[in-house]
């Protein structure tokens, strides 16, 4: 099977193109599940946990348990089932012009755009690294970071079961060298996490406040897992240019200078530049200084 996936790509390039985009597409429905539904299954759980800690009354159970499956999907705002013919990734939010086909309400355009951004990295990684186990594991990093991006972006939340999960992935993905070699993979998850830990404490015991949440210290270890110790610096400083500048701009338009704006987005877009062009950026940087 493999073998005729790989002639395919070398034989027909523009078809398996085409069919690489199609399976991003599905994977980013999949992951929009993911976004939307894994916060509501933690604060269950939490909710759960806490009425046993505290010796409360067993909170009520759901009368729909919830999870990635079940229940099917549904319009946010009526809550009617979608059915299946209005659940194609981004060709069904075209054709309803994004909105519900039952209560007319408008649909939010972060559901195909994350489609459309799985779809598109599936194509340029399996372009980047050919049919290989790399451009695998690239793609599988790649709907990570989308998802822990937008969880993010919406909640202020980076879930343990996928961070954590991901960083051992990366350590087993480099057992072979997949992106760099095992030592400074194992390396790279330490650093990360006591880099950003250092700066926690550094900034509380300054102002007293808390900077950031310690999932940004998971997916920088995760990030360091994946790439090796030697990126570090490059998606730090991607990070925080990042960072600082949406976050200007944001203060610019309106936004209140009190309100957290959550780092592991930008985390997330600098730790998948430093998969492919890491190296690249780092050598314009040196030379940069250099020049300078």
């Amino acid at each position: 099977m493999l073998d005729q996936l790989y002639l395919l790509h070398e034989l027909y390039p523009i078809l398996a193109a085409s069919i690489d985009l199609t399976f991003g597409l599905l994977i980013g429905s999949f992951l929009n599940v993911v976004i939307t539904r894994l916060p509501l299954m933690l604060e269950q759980q939490w909710q759960q946990e806490a009425h046993f800690v505290l010796a409360l009354e067993p909170a009520e159970p759901a009368s729909r348990p919830l999870s990635l499956s079940r229940p099917r999907s549904r319009c946010p705002h009526c809550l009617t089932q979608i059915s299946a013919h209005h659940n194609i990734p981004v060709l069904s939010y075209l054709f309803l012009r994004g909105r519900c086909n039952h209560c007319a309400e408008r649909i939010s355009p972060e559901y195909p755009l994350v489609e459309l951004a799985a779809g598109a990295a599936t194509v340029f990684l399996i372009q980047h690294f050919g049919f290989t186990a790399n451009a695998g594991l690239a793609c599988l990093f790649t709907y990570a970071l989308i998802t822990l991006a937008m969880i993010d972006f919406r909640t202020t939340l980076l879930p343990d079961s996928i961070t954590l999960s991901f960083l051992w992935l990366g350590i087993l993905a480099n057992l072979n060298d997949g992106f760099t070699d095992l030592t400074s993979a194992v390396i790279g998850a330490m650093a990360g996490y006591l880099s950003l830990w250092l700066v926690y404490w550094g900034f509380k015991l300054a102002t007293g406040k808390d900077g950031m949440g310690f999932g940004d210290f998971k997916l920088l270890a995760m990030l360091g897992a994946w790439l090796g110790w030697q990126l570090l610096p490059i998606v730090i400083l991607l990070s925080s240019f990042t960072g600082a500048l949406i976050g200007l701009t944001l203060i610019a338009l309106g936004r209140s200078k009190d309100h957290p704006i959550p780092f592991g987005p930008y985390l997330a877009i600098a730790g998948w530049l430093a998969l492919i062009w890491g190296d690249d950026i780092t050598l314009q940087y040196f030379q940069l200084i250099n020049l300078a």
